[in-house]
């Protein structure tokens, strides 16, 4: 009977030694359920934290996409800016040139206007000398027909005495 005993108390010491490790093995299994259902939660967490990034990283490109091209197009409206503004100056240039030209031959027909006046005057003045000159040599001739004919009297009334 002592051996039963003996048995017994050693069956209850391997059975509580039994139950102390199953509730240790609970409780660590409890613990590691926890830290599953936490892992768990922050694998969640990540994933939909990747989701955002993932949403952002495509807003990103698309925002760089359009960056691009609108840099495309600045460089394309920057070439056309620079294009314009040569011609532009070569306008201007022209522009300047057609002015100075302008200038230039507007002086040259003053000049030339004046000139014009000028022998317009002298004109003017020969015109009146001619006139003066045809009237004296009218007057000329009238004095000369009419001393000739006074002549041919003088020399008739010479003949007849």
């Amino acid at each position: 009977m002592d051996r039963i005993k003996d048995r017994l108390a050693s069956l209850r010491v391997e059975a509580d030694t039994a139950i102390e490790r199953a509730e240790k093995a609970e409780a660590a299994n409890k613990k590691y359920e926890l830290e599953i259902l936490h892992k768990d939660q922050e694998i969640q967490s990540l994933s939909h934290k990747l989701q955002v990034a993932e949403g952002e990283l495509e807003k990103a490109e698309g925002k760089l996409a359009s960056a691009k091209l609108d840099k495309e197009q600045g460089e394309t409206s920057r070439s056309t800016a620079d294009n314009l503004a040569r011609k532009i100056q070569l306008l201007e240039d022209e522009l300047d040139a057609a002015e100075k030209n302008l200038k230039e031959t507007t002086e040259k027909l003053r000049q030339v206007d004046v000139k014009a006046e000028h022998w317009e005057k002298q004109v003017q003045r020969v015109e009146h000398e001619r006139d003066t000159m045809e009237k004296k040599y009218e007057d000329m001739v009238t004095k000369y027909q009419h001393s000739q004919k006074e002549l041919d009297e003088l020399a008739r009334s010479l003949d007849q005495l």
